[in-house]
């Protein structure tokens, strides 16, 4: 009697015990494990309870959750029943991971699909979960695709979970009934991730780079802290676009918010695209048979040929350590759950690859309760993962650089102003022992300032956005430029006589700043690390008579704008905040545009003569009465 190949009778038969399908295991078999939130638990715990017939048996997976089965088993387990082959380190505990980093095995994330497929890594048997079948006795692999499909279709023994609490999740995520060798019906909650605690670094990295997302990006995260103070932070966004990893509950909140809308990617406009998902029941909720979420393996998400196609492609990742050439290590920190190889290199190149494309690494600055600096001289004990050359934009709390296109000076100088003010010093000196920087320069006891966000806007003036910032120690080449194009009269006017000059010794009190006493605002345009600075505006503090000596310049072109206003504005502000007395300006008799300037202020202003020199000042303790 021929049997039946109707997925229903297929099936009933297929049904069976977990026990009974994990006899069919020998010994010696590479065993995959389906991954992260997707692991299916009853199956570990079952082939757990076996584990005394079996003799090295090698576990693949891709990670693992520090509280799932697969991780507590192989933990507390010494004997010669597991090995554990990890293409994920893993998460929160690096001590932990230490001691199991002999079996990670470092590779992209868009080539283990390849791997097993080609059959260079030999998969026997995958354990994985599914949703129930649908009426064509299709099972979804649900909230974790990954490297799970691929996995399944290499295996020679295919053994299902199927829960009815996994979401059926669209896409490239089913197998088939009759595809698979045993299915043990069990129900039970998926692995969820709880909520992470909030950390007020990571709420300081979010500010700085939520500017660095335009309306319409297209995002990728990772998990951790830091990513998730950041989709936080991008509330006020418009129509951005999700091709990333995970999904997470922060990108569930900000879809309901209508700050997802996916409408502007470019490629799979109108779709969440994914691989895996980690988060709470109610995020799974949300996946289950939702059209706009579509969840693909990792060799066509990770794919950095797919992530290319992408409008504004941002990647965002978290990072452990960065050298001051900026080599990037990646292992897993307190909190960030996920790290190592894994997909941020694909990420990384894919995203610079995109139209207006961006890739960010976020680290906060210190490690260790603060005891040491995640920005090191070089990675010499740790493992590198991100060459220097794919590095492009690094954040901490203390501010964001671009790394892309600048020298090992620049580069170096540019990290040591975002690492701990505790730790520049020290950076700055084994930097010029290391000759990355010029043996000659010196760092001022400026260089600890803190940089103020809070003097940070962008503002659009005649249909040009324009940045206005507190200057950065990155900043001396572009100053460098502007006082170089400025015209005659504007360097007389600014100066008080002719110069042509405008090397680092001259012009070091612009940028060298503390942001306190010295003060340097600038206004730009273009890119992070690439702007053109077309204004600069300063104040010095004179600590006998604590009034602030303010001085502006505006490149030609963009006088008339109301850049110098907005400038003196902003100094006011921060020398008001920083408990100045008030503001006093030197010009010359004939600076009408000075006068007039000066006169904006809303506060009493003095004039003075001074031999051929006008002195103004004001008291902000002396503001202008209102007209009636």
């Amino acid at each position: 009697m021929t049997k039946s190949n109707y997925w229903a009778d297929n099936y009933v038969r297929k049904l069976s015990s977990a026990q009974d399908a994990l006899k069919n295991i020998r010994p010696g078999q590479r065993v995959f494990i389906g991954s992260s939130c997707g692991e299916p638990q009853h199956l570990v715990k079952e082939l757990s309870v076996l584990s005394s017939r079996f003799t090295d048996l090698e576990i693949v997976r891709l990670l693992a959750l520090e509280s799932a089965p697969l991780t507590l088993i192989a933990n507390r387990s010494h004997s010669q029943a597991f090995n554990i082959r990890s293409f994920y380190p893993g998460s929160a505990h690096p001590k932990e991971l230490k001691q199991n980093q002999r079996f990670i095995t470092p590779i992209n994330l868009s080539a283990i699909p390849r791997l097993f497929k080609s059959g260079q890594i030999k998969v026997n048997a995958a354990l994985v979960q599914v949703s129930p079948p649908d009426d064509f006795g299709w099972m979804s692999l649900g909230v974790s695709v990954d490297i799970t499909k691929a996995a399944c279709e290499s295996a020679d023994l295919v053994i299902c979970q199927v829960n009815s609490s996994m979401p059926r999740v669209l896409g490239q995520s089913f197998i088939h009934v009759n595809s698979v060798d045993h299915i043990i019906e069990h129900e039970e909650d998926l692995l969820n991730i709880k909520h992470m605690p909030e950390i007020e670094a990571a709420d300081m990295i979010a500010k700085h780079i939520s500017r660095l997302i335009e309306d319409g990006a297209t995002l990728q995260t990772s998990l951790g802290t830091t990513s998730q103070a950041t989709m936080l932070c991008l509330s006020d966004k418009n129509d951005l676009g999700i091709h990333t990893q995970f999904v997470t509950d922060d990108i569930m909140r900000l879809v309901s918010l209508g700050v997802i809308t996916n409408d502007h990617k470019g490629f799979n406009n109108g779709k969440i695209v994914a691989s895996s998902a980690a988060g709470s029941s109610l995020l799974y909720e949300f996946l289950d048979d939702n059209p706009s979420i579509e969840f693909h393996p990792s060799d066509y998400v990770n794919d950095p040929g797919i992530i290319a196609r992408h409008n504004k492609m941002v990647s965002m990742n978290t990072a452990m350590a960065i050298d001051l050439t900026g080599q990037v290590a990646a292992d897993a920190l307190p909190y960030n759950n996920f790290s190592g190889v894994n997909g941020m290199a694909d990420f990384i190149r894919g995203a610079s690859m995109a139209p207006n494309g961006k890739s960010i690494l976020m680290l906060t600055a210190t490690s260790d309760h603060g005891r040491r600096s995640r920005i090191v001289p070089l990675l010499s004990d740790i493992p590198m993962v991100v060459p220097r050359a794919d590095v492009q934009f690094v954040a901490t709390e203390y501010g964001v650089v671009n790394l892309f296109g600048k020298s090992i000076q620049e580069r170096a100088m540019a990290l040591i102003s975002i690492a701990h003010p505790d730790f520049r010093d020290e950076l700055f000196a084994k930097a010029k022992e290391l000759d990355l920087i010029d043996i000659d320069r010196k760092l001022k006891h400026s260089i600890k300032g803190v940089y103020p966000l809070k003097y940070e806007e962008t503002i659009q003036i005649k249909g040009l956005p324009i940045t206005f910032r507190p200057a950065k120690p990155v900043d001396e080449r572009g100053i460098q430029e502007h006082y170089y194009n400025l015209n005659r009269s504007d360097i007389v006017s600014r100066f008080f006589h002719e110069k042509t000059s405008f090397v680092h010794d001259q012009i070091e009190t612009t940028f060298e700043i503390d942001y306190i006493n010295d003060l340097t605002i600038v206004a730009v345009i273009g890119e992070i690390g690439f702007e053109k600075i077309i204004a600069v505006g300063e104040y010095y503090r004179n600590s006998i008579v604590n009034m602030a000596e303010i001085a502006f310049s505006v490149s030609r072109e963009y006088q008339g704008m109301g850049i110098a206003k907005i400038l003196q504005s902003k100094l006011a502000e921060a020398a008001k905040d920083n408990d100045i007395k008030g503001l006093v300006a030197y010009t010359s008799r004939g600076n009408e545009g000075m006068i007039r300037l000066f006169h904006t202020l809303p506060y009493k202003v003095n004039s003075e003569k001074e031999e051929d020199m006008l002195v103004l000042s004001c008291l902000f303790s002396e503001p202008l009465e209102k007209e009636s």
